[in-house]
């Protein structure tokens, strides 16, 4: 088996450290970069994102690998229980940095509840819920930068 340029010899296969892809992806999201690579130690790691704007970043929190992937394919600007940003700023999924969310994937909510906070120019803007009902997907990470417009949750 050949070598690749700059191999010592003796290399092993290095292993996949799940952690910083993870970050990567992150990154992606928080930047809006479609591709990033990153190398340490001879090995090298790309993350590349192909396809649509932020409904490509929905996610559900929680749920198992098979519910996550098809949900995934749905456009949650589409969905009726959408919750968008009224502003620009950052999400803040809890009222302070590791507090509890106020609501997680699965919480039953009534309308008026917070369910978010946007930081925007140092105010910290309580997000409620539109409606009663039940928190399906939570599309933004804590900490999050959003447009306005950006879907953050639906509830249904």
């Amino acid at each position: 088996m050949a070598r690749k340029p700059g191999e010592p010899p003796t290399a092993k296969a290095p292993e996949v450290d799940h952690d910083v892809i993870r970050a990567l992806a992150k990154l992606l999201d928080e930047t809006g970069l479609t591709e990033i690579e990153f190398g340490r130690n001879g090995v090298s790691i790309r993350v590349a994102r192909h396809g649509g704007g932020p409904a490509m970043r929905a996610r559900v929190a929680e749920a198992p690998l098979g519910a996550a992937a098809a949900t995934l394919t749905v456009d949650p600007t589409q969905h009726p229980g959408l919750v968008a940003s009224p502003m620009v700023g950052t999400a803040y999924l809890g009222a302070s940095p590791g507090a509890r969310p106020f609501v997680e994937v699965g919480s039953a909510v009534k309308a008026g509840e917070t369910l978010i906070i946007i930081e925007a120019m140092k105010t910290m803007n309580q997000i409620p819920a539109p409606r009663s009902g039940t928190v399906l997907q939570i599309l933004v990470e804590d900490g999050q930068p959003v447009e306005y417009g950006e879907p953050l949750m639906i509830v249904e």
